[in-house]
C-alpha cells in the first residue's frame, strides 16, 4: 500500500526530456523520417551508423535448384560448317540454255535404239572453239532435259575433236567450271570432274596450264574428298558409272598432279592439306 501511495504522489514525467530522447532524422535516399531512440529505450539504435542515419540491410535470396539458369556454353571460335552441304537453289539461267532456245547452236538431239547422241549441223572441225567451248562449258551446271544431255554430250565431242584448238581455250573455260563446282550439286560435280579428266587428255599441256586455276577450282574439292558411300562389306554394283564423289576427286587430284608438271602437287597441297602424292619419287 505504501508503494501504491508513492506512485501515486510521484510528480508527472517531464515531457521536453521524453521528446529529446526520441529524434526525428531524414535520410539521404529515401528521404523518409526514421525514429531514433536511446540505446536502453529500442535496440534498433544498434543498426545506426555514426552519422546518425540508417545502414542498408542486406537481403539475401534463397534460390532452389530447380530455379537455377542452365549455363548457356560459350560462342565457338568461328562459324560451325553444316553437317550437311545443301545444294545452291534458284541459281540463274545459263548462257548455254539462251544460246540453244535462241536457235544458234548448230546441234540437235538424235534419237536412236542404243541412245541418243548430238547431230551436229556443222562439221565440229569448223567451229570456232573460243566461242562455242565456253558455252557449252557453262552449261554444265544445268539440271533438266535436253539442256544437260546436250551440254554434257557437246563437251565430250568437241574435246574429242579438238586437238590444238583447246589449249588456248583453258582460260576462258575456268569460270564455267568455276560456276558449276560452286553449285554444289553432286551430280553436278561429278559431271564437272569427269569433264576436268577429258579436258587433261585431250592435250599434254592442258594440266600444266591448269595450275595457276587451282584456287578458283580446288576449294570444292576440299568440301567433298571425303564423301564416300559406306557400304560395309556389300559390293558396289554401280562402279562403271563412277558417281562416287569422294574416288572422283582423288583420281582427278592424281591426274592434275601426273600432269600438272613440278609445281602442281605444292599447290595441290596448299588448297587440300590432307592430299598425299601419288608419286614414289615424292
Amino acid at each position: 500500500n505504501s508503494r501504491a501511495a508513492n506512485a501515486y504522489n510521484a510528480p508527472p514525467a517531464d515531457t521536453n526530456q521524453q521528446a529529446s530522447a526520441t529524434t526525428t532524422t531524414m535520410t539521404d535516399d529515401a528521404q523518409t523520417p526514421v525514429s531514433t531512440t536511446s540505446s536502453a529505450s529500442s535496440p534498433k539504435l544498434s543498426s545506426l551508423g555514426a552519422s546518425g542515419t540508417q545502414s542498408p540491410k542486406k537481403t539475401f535470396k534463397v534460390i532452389y535448384p530447380q530455379q537455377r539458369k542452365k549455363q548457356t556454353p560459350p560462342a565457338p571460335a568461328g562459324p560451325r560448317r553444316p553437317k550437311k552441304i545443301e545444294p545452291v537453289k534458284n541459281l540463274p539461267p545459263t548462257e548455254f540454255r539462251k544460246f540453244y532456245d535462241r536457235g544458234d547452236l548448230p546441234i540437235a538431239v538424235e534419237h536412236r535404239a542404243g541412245g541418243n547422241r548430238i547431230l551436229w549441223k556443222v562439221p565440229i572441225q569448223q567451229l570456232d572453239y573460243h566461242h562455242f567451248l565456253p558455252i557449252f562449258f557453262d552449261g554444265l551446271r544445268e539440271t533438266q532435259q535436253p539442256y544437260e544431255f546436250l551440254a554434257r554430250q557437246g563437251v565430250y565431242d568437241l574435246l574429242a575433236a579438238g586437238d590444238k584448238k583447246v589449249l588456248p581455250v583453258v582460260p576462258q573455260l575456268i569460270i564455267p567450271i568455276k560456276n558449276a563446282l560452286n553449285t554444289r550439286n553432286p551430280p553436278v560435280i561429278c559431271t564437272v570432274l569427269k569433264i576436268i579428266q577429258e579436258l587433261v587428255k585431250s592435250d599434254s599441256l592442258v594440266g600444266e596450264y591448269l595450275v595457276p586455276y587451282y584456287r578458283q577450282i580446288l576449294p570444292v574439292f576440299n568440301l567433298f574428298k571425303d564423301k564416300n558411300r559406306n557400304l560395309g562389306d556389300k559390293i558396289d554394283y554401280a562402279q562403271f558409272k563412277r558417281d562416287n564423289l569422294g574416288d572422283l576427286i582423288e583420281e582427278t587430284l592424281e591426274m592434275l598432279e601426273m600432269k600438272g608438271g613440278e609445281d602442281a602437287y605444292i599447290n595441290i597441297k596448299y588448297m587440300i592439306p590432307t592430299y598425299e602424292s601419288c608419286r614414289h619419287d615424292s
